[in-house]
């Protein structure tokens, strides 16, 4: 983060932006803003082109609020969708599970922790730029070492199939952590020696099947359906402990908090809706709509709202319910200057 030697005189600060993208419901563009404040547009871009945040500046501030051993990391990434973004820094093709092809936008890679009391935040992030030349396994092994230096403990590790690689898989281990990771159907797992075959080929009963997997050593092996569609997970525990499958739900429940963020970060934080083109202003923004995911999650944790959603939802209740009396009361002498207005 850049240190000042002074007290700062900038019109835009961090969390004047913050408030704007988990407050505006439309529009989070630097003109915008500068509409509703009152502070020129350029004051805007400015603080965009002048931060340098980074993420051990959200992790500093989750970290305020989560118990940081014992609990669960998972990883994850999604596509910021801007298919109509030319010349923008960060901008690529990548593959997209939500459309199922690949799509232009940004590639955002996250870490996201759920402590024991299940209270959930991101603790690192990567956004991928293909001129480096890494890939989002390479992201994940850089934020996991980073994580780890920060003084976190996780008891799991999980994730899905694209980063259940054995080198992923051997790295956790080394560190003595848990992990469970969505494997494809046709990876190779053995029940006997020198006998090996597809997971898909398998029995396995609800309470998960103890098997060897291919370069990696043993591991249990569990199944689920979901729509119509069977999925298969590995576990492993350091501790030579048998895994049950009420372990097993549980450690898949908070992984799929992760899906919650990136849908919540999309719909509420506005992260994809920016207007900026070079690299230092995407990446602030992008920070500032993640750590705005962050103060939702700290709000709720103090109970002033149920979730995130609610809290958009009454941002607005009461100036809706005013029009909608004054629109019911004045109807008659309204109606003349909407249709005046279109006609004009």
């Amino acid at each position: 983060m850049r240190s000042t030697t002074r007290p700062t005189t900038a019109k835009c600060t961090l969390p004047q932006y913050m408030g704007f993208l988990i407050s505006e419901p439309k529009s989070s563009t630097c003109t915008r803003l500068a509409e509703v404040t009152g502070i020129s547009h350029d004051s805007v871009n400015r603080f965009l082109q002048r931060e340098n945040y980074q993420p051990k500046d959200m992790f500093d501030e989750a970290a305020q609020n989560l118990c940081l051993v014992g609990g669960t990391l998972s990883v994850d990434d999604t596509v910021l969708d801007k298919p109509y973004s030319n010349s923008v820094a960060l901008v690529s093709h990548f593959w997209s599970g939500k459309h199922h092809r690949a799509v232009k936008g940004i590639n955002l890679v996250t870490l996201y922790y759920t402590d024991p009391a299940g209270r959930h935040m991101p603790v690192n992030f990567r956004i991928c730029d293909k001129s480096e030349g890494k890939t989002k396994n390479d992201y994940f092994l850089e934020m996991l070492s980073e994580v780890l230096a920060w003084g976190l403990k996780p008891a799991y590790v999980t994730g899905d199939s694209w980063y259940s690689c054995v080198k992923n898989l051997k790295t956790i281990k080394n560190h003595q952590t848990g992990f469970m990771f969505a494997v494809e159907k046709n990876r190779t797992v053995s029940l006997e020696k020198g006998h090996w075959q597809q997971v898909q080929a398998l029995e396995v009963p609800d309470d998960g099947l103890d098997v060897w997997l291919k370069d990696f050593g043993k591991v249990r092996l569990f199944r689920t359906m979901l729509k119509d569609q069977r999925r298969h997970y590995v576990v492993y525990l350091p501790e030579d402990v048998p895994v049950q499958r009420d372990d097993f739900i549980l450690i898949h429940d908070q992984h799929w908090q992760i899906e919650q963020f990136h849908r919540a970060i999309k719909q509420v934080c506005h992260i994809e809706h920016f207007q900026v083109r070079n690299e230092r202003p995407v990446r602030n923004h992008i920070f500032s709509s993640i750590l705005s995911f962050v103060y939702l999650q700290k709000m709720q944790i103090a109970q002033e709202f149920t979730n995130i959603y609610q809290h958009q939802r009454k941002l607005f209740k009461e100036v809706v319910g005013a029009f909608i009396k004054i629109f019911a009361k004045d109807k008659d002498d309204l109606l003349p200057k909407f249709a005046g207005a279109i006609n004009a």
